[in-house]
């Protein structure tokens, strides 16, 4: 079948950077097996240490977007990592580290594919684009709307969630900006102080965007645990458009608002977050908006609703 991961379902290794890409990459093996001698290559981070926890794992340091001397630095570890045993496969969703790793895994027979974020609706990453020039690395999106070629078609991990009512009950707000380095999003933290429902009670988790002048408990980072109990106690959920959020938010439940990032305001490396904003909007399992655009109707929007997961029973929200 087209949608088929050569190797899936044996002995791999799943190499990732963290955030979404960890995030898809671990969704994707549930729907594929998961092997309990498979070696996760990723970066050292408190979400990486907790996802996978119990399982094997080989940590490198940690590769931005476009890195290229960080992605060359990777080269020798991870042949390292490949050449100390067999595996049937190796799997990437990205970023960077794909293109070190699976060239790599081709060269040593190892049956090799990528998997395109599901963000990327209108084509593929710099990443895809660079592996596509890879005859022996098979490639994979999630979007059937450009699948042709060499890539074929597999199962979107978006694919089994849903929104459903929800009772409201108040307007306590979660603010998580993801953890990406180097890039603030203040256009977010200035709309939410316009909108009127920022209080004492919200939570933020600012990453970059380190801010003397808002009220509630505020967070550079915080312990995944942690993390997980504010989403679940919030009414309202408020994120930037990351993959790997966006999952955890609908894994727990939440419909959450996302909230884009702008390269022209220096938010992120390019436009990509408009893509999956798009398709959030699309699916229907939350509402996305451009950063300065989240708005009080926006957030009361939110508050009446919920996801279920029709591949697995639904956590409980406060009712």
């Amino acid at each position: 079948m087209a949608w088929r991961i050569p190797g899936s379902g044996g002995k791999a290794a799943l190499v990732c950077s963290t955030g979404g890409h960890l995030a898809e990459l671990l969704r994707l093996e549930a729907s594929f097996g998961r092997h309990p001698d498979s070696l996760w290559i990723t970066f050292d981070t408190p979400q990486s240490r907790q996802l996978l926890e119990g399982r094997r794992v080989a940590m490198l340091p940690y590769i931005g977007p476009r890195d290229l001397r960080g992605t060359l630095a990777a080269v020798g570890p991870i042949h390292r990592f490949l050449r100390s045993e067999p595996f049937d496969a190796a799997i990437s969703t990205g970023a960077a580290v794909a293109t070190a790793a699976l060239p790599l895994a081709a060269s040593l027979g190892i049956a090799s594919t990528y998997v395109e974020s599901v963000c990327r609706v209108e084509g593929p990453s710099t990443t895809g684009r660079l592996l596509q020039n890879v005859p022996a690395v098979h490639l994979r999106t999630q979007t059937p709307a450009w699948a042709g070629g060499r890539w074929h078609e597999c199962q979107s991990v978006l694919s089994t969630y849903r929104p459903t009512p929800r009772r409201r009950t108040g307007r306590r707000l979660f603010v998580t900006l993801g953890t990406i380095r180097g890039y603030r999003f203040d256009s977010l933290v200035d709309a939410l102080l316009a909108s009127g429902l920022v209080d004492d009670s919200t939570v933020w988790q600012l990453g970059e965007t380190s801010r003397d002048d808002l009220p509630g408990r505020v967070y550079d980072e915080m312990p995944p645990e942690q993390f997980v109990e504010e989403a679940l106690n919030a009414d309202i959920v408020i994120s930037h458009a990351g993959v790997g959020t966006l999952l955890e938010m609908l894994s727990l439940g939440v419909f959450p608002v996302i909230a884009t990032r702008a390269a022209a305001r220096g938010e992120h490396v390019d436009d990509h977050q408009a893509e999956i904003a798009a398709l959030v909007n699309e699916l229907g399992i939350g509402i996305a908006v451009d950063g300065p655009d989240v708005t009080a109707a926006v957030l009361d929007v939110a508050a009446t609703r919920a996801i279920v997961d029709d591949l697995a029973a639904p956590v409980r929200r406060a009712a």
